[in-house]
């Protein structure tokens, strides 16, 4: 059959157009049914002599378990997890992304691995971001168990997929504190600073059956995993912890609560039990239990008043890679200001997950409030959730406006002044436009 020449100009007009548009973002936007499934590992260790806490303070036992959770999601286009580690940071989560992805086929732009920041729990890394702190002896094993584990279970939820709906709500918990203190000289110091900025936003993104039965939700909420003290020598899920068992125990079990860390560089939580001679004593977790079933008891009123749920979602995922001036900080003389003096340029990872107009973002470093604030405020999608301390951790992310004063986070910041907030900001949002 002879094929006019009119129409073979316009197959090749749509070979062109097709091959320059690329198949992946074609795809990956494209909407499909919704299958999910829900993963939670127990990552206690049976012996956690060998390990210790942020704090270097040796564990001599187990006051609650610590797991890793997530969630895998699927729309017959594309896949994507989104995954937390009761841990107080994943120094590099790298190699263990790529891991995730070639046993899963989840592509790595669509993994977030995040810590919840739980400073009662050992590292999943054998050093922290500026190699201050080392690892306890038994933590090759320790990590080593944790990433195995928890990719075999990620395999299993992508075979027990099931059909599902999702539905995102906010509410609000009076349970973080900006921490940033001006005294009296005019600087800046750890405390507590009821006048600082503070989002009190709890975000709840709801997995449920077609039928209305829980599968998994997901809670973002900013503040540090830090009510106990330095000297506690149990092993905890700390406030995140505390968070997710109350929300599963309300469901029976039935739902699993994957905790995140939201912009909670400069928020402490409201009560910080301070050291003392009796550490691991019991009213010290009385009052973590507490402020994790007020974080828990607005997770669910949240979760429950959901109703506008969709199965037919678009699943799009992106990531890159982006590069600030670094800086090191070194004590001055005694009485003066620590020095601030140029370093060597500091790569870390934003990526963005979108699950039709809810644009979840990732971030490998600790961000402040006000970051996120200008996030949410210049982002083109009014849900727009940020999770912090993903896929790695190089440190804090200050706000360029704290320099001119430096916060403990700009003096604990590998990032020079004036890179970090425009590089999140724009990066992330110009991320948004892509999709």
């Amino acid at each position: 059959m002879k094929v006019p020449p009119q129409i073979l100009k316009v197959w090749l007009l749509i070979l062109v157009l097709g091959a320059s548009a690329g198949p992946a973002f074609a795809l990956d936007a494209a909407a499909g049914v919704l299958r999910v499934g829900a993963v939670k590992v127990d990552i206690t260790p049976d012996d956690p002599s060998g390990l210790t806490n942020l704090y270097q303070t040796p564990f001599t036992g187990v006051r609650d378990r610590i797991y890793a959770r997530g969630v895998f999601l699927d729309n017959g286009v594309t896949s994507a997890a989104i995954i937390s580690i009761d841990t107080v940071e994943i120094t590099d989560g790298t190699a263990m992304v790529a891991h995730i992805s070639r046993e899963t086929g989840i592509p790595t732009s669509n993994i977030i691995m995040a810590a919840t920041h739980d400073h009662q729990a050992p590292m999943i890394s054998l050093q922290n971001a500026n190699g201050s702190w080392k690892a306890g002896p038994a933590a090759t094993a320790f990590v080593a168990k944790v990433e195995n584990d928890l990719v075999a279970a990620l395999r299993q939820a992508k075979a027990n997929a099931q059909p599902a709906r999702v539905g995102i709500g906010s509410g609000r918990a009076d349970v973080s504190i900006n921490r940033d203190l001006l005294t009296p000289a005019g600087t800046y110091r750890l405390g507590r600073n009821p006048d600082g900025p503070s989002d009190k936003t709890v975000w709840v993104v709801k997995f449920e059956t077609p039928a209305g039965e829980p599968i998994a939700v997901l809670i973002n909420y900013a503040v540090h995993g830090t009510v106990l003290g330095s000297k506690t020598s149990l092993l905890s899920g700390e406030l995140p912890g505390a968070t997710s068992r109350f929300v599963e125990d309300h469901y029976n079990g039935k739902v699993v609560a994957v905790w995140t860390s939201g912009a909670a560089g400069d928020q402490a939580p409201i009560v910080t039990m301070p050291d003392s001679k009796q550490p691991n004593a019991e009213r010290n977790f009385a009052v973590l239990d507490v402020l994790g079933q007020i974080l828990g008891t607005e997770a669910i009123r949240v979760a429950d008043a959901i109703k506008d749920t969709n199965s037919q979602i678009r699943l799009w995922g992106t990531e890159k890679t982006v590069t600030c001036p670094g800086q090191k900080v070194e004590p001055g003389p005694q009485g003066t200001p620590r020095k601030i003096m140029d370093a060597d340029p500091v790569n870390f990872r934003l990526s963005l997950l979108m699950i039709d107009q809810t644009a979840i973002t990732s971030v490998s470093s600790e961000v402040v409030t006000n970051i996120y604030q200008r996030l949410r405020k210049e982002s083109p999608y009014p849900n727009t959730i940020l999770i912090t301390l993903a896929n790695g951790r190089i440190g804090y992310l200050p706000e360029d406006a704290s320099y001119a004063n430096p916060t403990f986070e700009v003096y604990a910041s590998p990032l020079k002044k004036g890179c970090g907030e425009s590089t999140l900001v724009n990066g992330l949002v110009n991320m948004m436009k892509e999709y």
